[in-house]
């Protein structure tokens, strides 16, 4: 896990950490001075968690409890390792989501964007899936891709209305179906897919593991700095599929884009000029 400063550096990168144990690994990251000489109980209140989650936060660390971590700690700060922080958290993180966009910008030509964008442009109707927090990116692929595409459906509940909608697309004719798979993964996402392919779907899937089960995958990393993750690199990679869309089909494209410039210029759906 990248991003985190001094002492605590060595012992988070590479791993996965939930959002409460973010919470301690960024308290130990600012106050690592003081934090040694703490309790878990008093670890827990300054971080805002509860004392068992500190404990297995030291357990994912590879500690057999926090007494241990702390005193593996120790040595560090008074041998003077620790790093004074350099800049706020939300600076970090910004950093880090920069470094995302980068790494994204110099993978684009590795990227299968054109060979999706000609599938998805092509298949109809086109299903767009993401559960829990891949809802929202899901939602704004749909939005856009509904600009230039004649037929988008959206799933963004899970239970019998996934699985009926899934059916209800292949039924119409779908051959595709586009998954927004983020961090954490829900299972229900993943089984979907999976009973997607058995109703003869094709999947393609924006997610930021390069080697997720699916026919095309377009990954970019997620900043993981903060208590939450952030999504601009997918969300510019899920942009990037919406122009690849849309020049594999260029006039459909065109007329449609006229068509919704007229729409809503006649119902005055946007404000005319800067907002007062």
């Amino acid at each position: 896990m990248g991003g985190y400063h001094g002492a605590m550096e060595p012992l988070l990168n590479g791993r996965r950490l939930s959002p409460v144990q973010r919470r301690i690994a960024h308290y130990l990251s600012e106050h690592l001075d003081e934090a040694i000489f703490l309790s878990s109980v008093e670890l827990a209140e300054r971080a805002g968690v509860s004392q068992p989650s500190v404990t297995r936060f030291a357990v994912v660390l590879g500690f057999a409890g926090y007494p241990e971590l702390r005193q593996a700690l120790r040595p560090m700060v008074m041998g003077g390792a620790v790093e004074a922080p350099q800049g706020s958290l939300l600076r970090g993180a910004i950093d880090n989501e920069v470094r995302n966009l980068t790494l994204l910008r110099e993978r684009l030509a590795s990227l299968p964007l054109k060979e999706a964008g000609e599938a998805l442009a092509a298949t109809e109707p086109l299903v767009v899936l993401g559960l829990r927090v891949s809802s929202g990116l899901a939602t704004t692929l749909a939005y856009y891709a509904r600009r230039i595409h004649p037929d988008v459906r959206l799933l963004t509940h899970g239970g019998s209305e996934l699985a009926d909608g899934l059916h209800a697309a292949r039924r119409a004719g779908a051959e595709w179906v586009v998954a927004v798979l983020l961090p954490r993964y829900p299972v229900e996402a993943v089984q979907a897919l999976e009973y997607a392919g058995k109703l003869g779907l094709r999947t393609a899937v924006i997610t930021d593991k390069p080697g997720f089960p699916a026919e095309i995958v377009l990954d970019a990393p997620v900043g993981d700095r903060l208590v939450f993750d952030s999504h601009a690199a997918p969300l510019a990679l899920a942009m990037a599929l919406v122009e690849a869309m849309a020049d594999a089909a260029p006039l459909r494209t065109q007329a449609r884009l006229e068509e919704y410039e007229r729409m809503t210029d006649e119902t005055g759906t946007f404000v005319q000029g800067d907002p007062a």
